[in-house]
């Protein structure tokens, strides 16, 4: 497994993330193999939340596993906090206690990254800062990040934070990639020249922090995988195409997609399909041409200006 940086951490991380969000719907058996089976292809990154399964996913993950120092060792673990029913939370209390339940729940003294869970429209910096500050002392957390976040909400949490902004995790795949086509339709008078999210890419890209996609298979707003979809006949033709002449999967190429881009992207899975997985860890092998890249872009129904 190929590796980067993990912006401006001291993290060596896989360039494929596992996301945990679905593995409450496996047996404790099958989980345990859907772990292992990531750690033997060097895909030992684990991404996690409080709220995923209300928190049953990082109890399930430490169970089936067995979760002690030696297996901890062996792998990078990542949550995020932030989200409550009907609301979100940035509150210093609520930081702090979420973490305690991560580390309780995961059974583990401490996480190499912790993300903040989307915008809260009423965080005060100050208050996160503290909880950082205790939380970074207190050795539970080493490193932190955001998700979803735009360049001037993280450049907001950075005028009080004193630990770097490592990771952004934001929705991005072939067929939702507007952070990718409104910088190709600079100037242009079209949907696709609209700046939705504040140049993130161009941001994230010029202070160093590693921009990681979810939902890399999906379309729209978990309306349902593009792969294999007849909603979209001209872009499966083409990565089917791409697919046989490297002698890898569809879902190679989806996720080889992102990986081509130079940005140095760390791409979280959701499948808890062992083979999808082992698919998703081959696109570390894979290097796209530039031509092939476009010939993606172009199938998906993006029109060059």
């Amino acid at each position: 497994m190929r590796t980067i940086q993990l912006g401006t951490s001291t993290l060596q991380v896989p360039v494929v993330a596992v996301g945990c969000m679905r593995i409450n719907r496996l047996s404790k058996p099958e989980a345990e193999k859907f772990i292992r089976t990531a750690l033997e292809e060097g895909a030992n990154f684990f991404d996690h939340a409080d709220i995923y399964g209300g928190g049953a996913c990082e109890e399930i993950f430490a169970d089936a596993i067995g979760m002690n120092a030696e297996i901890r060792s062996s792998m990078i673990l990542q949550s995020k906090v932030g989200i409550r029913k009907g609301m979100f939370d940035f509150s210093k209390e609520h930081i702090l206690s979420s973490v305690d339940g991560i580390l309780k729940r995961l059974r583990t003294d401490y996480l190499d990254v912790l993300l903040l869970h989307r915008p809260d429209a009423l965080v005060e910096p100050e208050e996160v800062a503290e909880a950082f500050d205790q939380l970074h002392s207190s050795g539970k957390v080493r490193w932190f990040g955001v998700s979803n976040q735009k360049p001037m909400q993280i450049e907001l949490l950075k005028r009080y934070v004193r630990q770097p902004i490592v990771a952004n995790q934001l929705q991005l795949s072939i067929t939702n990639a507007t952070m990718i086509a409104s910088g190709i339709n600079v100037n242009m008078e079209n949907d696709s020249a609209i700046d939705r999210d504040g140049s993130v890419l161009d941001y994230c890209r010029l202070h160093d922090i590693t921009i990681q996609p979810w939902s890399p298979f999906q379309y729209g707003f978990f309306e349902g995988v593009f792969l294999d979809n007849p909603k979209f006949p001209e872009l499966n033709k083409k990565i089917d195409e791409i697919a046989a002449n490297h002698g890898v999967s569809n879902t190679t190429i989806a996720i080889a997609w992102l990986l081509r881009h130079p940005a140095k992207m760390q791409p979280v899975t959701g499948t808890m399909n062992i083979d999808r997985l082992r698919d998703c860890c081959k696109a570390s092998e894979v290097h796209l041409s530039r031509e092939e890249w476009y010939e993606i872009y172009r199938a998906a129904g993006n029109i060059l200006p």
